[in-house]
């Protein structure tokens, strides 16, 4: 599906620019683009190794082991799925630590990580497991204690009084990983009922 969209896009995109008479804008972004993605990917490739070591040396001291124990009842009622001890329930909690940080740069390979441990746990398959579907719900709407990249930025812009949005990030934050924990054990209870209509309903959907 996602692929039928961007190729859409992309030919709605070059239709117009030559309807309009504007390839040139149309060639100049193109190559604008592929240069941007070329950098961020050496930058991603960068930040993944650096936090990939970084996760290991938590690793071997202790700190991933220590930290999945403190979680681990969140972790079972949230992953039911990840057997006990299993280097998933690290990986998920360092990017959880990460995000809670706000730390967006750390955030994203440690979430990658997990989830690949949890595509593992899957078999690889390419259907996303419960847990994989929570994971990614949970990732993108963490609650952000300290949400240091928007006040870096509200910094950067001037703002006299950076930090005044806290309580609106802790609210918004909260409500939003709420809201999506909630729905995603909603749809998990549903998607267990073999034959019902909402059953068929979601697989028409996937």
């Amino acid at each position: 599906m996602l692929n039928a969209i961007w190729v859409i896009m992309m030919f709605s995109g070059i239709v117009t620019s030559l309807l309009t008479g504007r390839t040139k804008e149309v060639s100049d972004a193109i190559l604008a683009s592929c240069s941007q993605a070329v950098n961020l990917t050496i930058v991603m490739l960068g930040a993944m190794c650096l936090w990939s070591g970084l996760m290991k040396v938590a690793e071997k001291a202790g700190i991933v082991d220590a930290l999945a124990r403190l979680l681990k009842g969140i972790f079972r009622f949230l992953f039911p799925g990840i057997p006990q001890g299993h280097p998933a329930n690290g990986a998920i909690a360092m990017s959880l630590s990460a995000d809670l940080l706000g730390l967006g740069n750390a955030a994203t390979p440690l979430g990658i990580l997990a989830m690949k441990e949890l595509s593992g746990i899957n078999g690889n398959s390419p259907v996303a497991s419960n847990a994989m579907v929570m994971f990614g719900v949970i990732n993108a709407a963490c609650i952000q204690l300290i949400p240091s990249t928007i006040l870096i930025i509200r910094q950067q812009a001037g703002s006299a009084h950076p930090s005044s949005i806290i309580p609106c990030v802790w609210i918004a934050s909260l409500v939003s990983a709420i809201t999506g924990i909630v729905s995603a054990k909603a749809l998990e209870r549903v998607s267990r009922v073999p034959g019902s209509k909402a059953e068929k309903a979601l697989r028409h959907l996937v």
